[in-house]
């Protein structure tokens, strides 16, 4: 029922599915998929929680805080564009449905929170591997920048089926390392002094 009803939903967006197209999708009664999932929203946000859910555990699994810091990035990009290659209707409800729709934008965002902690997270291990300590509030920007980068390029290739996951993972690999290798070694950029 949830797989009939991302597929309906990432089609037709929250407001324009309906319960009978999900419950034909399903190949159920309507009253059955209400005394399962409950209301629209009920069923919409279980959804939400279900897509969510497989990308954190993929991504979780992927990058063992064992692993050097490139080494963790490259395996969590290739779980996360993995993740979206395969489940291009779960990301299209997580990331164009839900962003724009009350009460379903405050879920998305408590997701994305999370995966920028986790992603921050990464960053300070790495840091502190190479014995270095940033201000939180700069591995928090950092982890920002790199989701919403990564959030647009999944976007970019939940909309290409052509496109392949890991070499979309390694894109991102180059732009996010190539950037954070020079910051692990404390290079940064600076404004032309006038």
């Amino acid at each position: 029922m949830l797989d009939a009803a991302v597929r309906v939903f990432s089609r037709r967006g929250y407001h324009a599915a309906s319960m009978d197209e999900i419950a034909e999708d399903a190949g159920i009664s309507k009253p059955m998929v209400y005394a399962y999932l409950g209301t629209k929203e009920e069923l919409f946000v279980a959804c939400l929680h279900r897509e969510g859910t497989r990308m954190m555990q993929a991504i979780a699994a992927a990058a063992a805080p064992e692993l050097p810091a490139d080494e963790r990035l490259w395996r969590g990009l290739r779980a996360f564009f993995g993740f979206v290659g395969a489940h291009r209707d779960g990301w299209a409800v997580l990331y164009r449905q839900a962003r724009g729709e009350q009460p379903f934008a405050g879920e998305l965002a408590t997701m994305r929170a999370r995966l920028v902690e986790v992603v921050a997270g990464m960053l300070d291990h790495a840091l502190r591997a190479e014995g270095r300590e940033v201000a939180g509030t700069e591995l928090e920007v950092v982890a920002y920048a790199l989701v919403g980068a990564s959030e647009s390029l999944a976007d970019w290739l939940a909309d290409h089926p052509e496109a392949d996951p890991e070499r979309t993972a390694t894109r991102m690999m180059n732009v996010a390392w190539l950037g954070a290798g020079q910051l692990l070694r404390g290079v940064t950029w600076q404004p032309p002094q006038r």
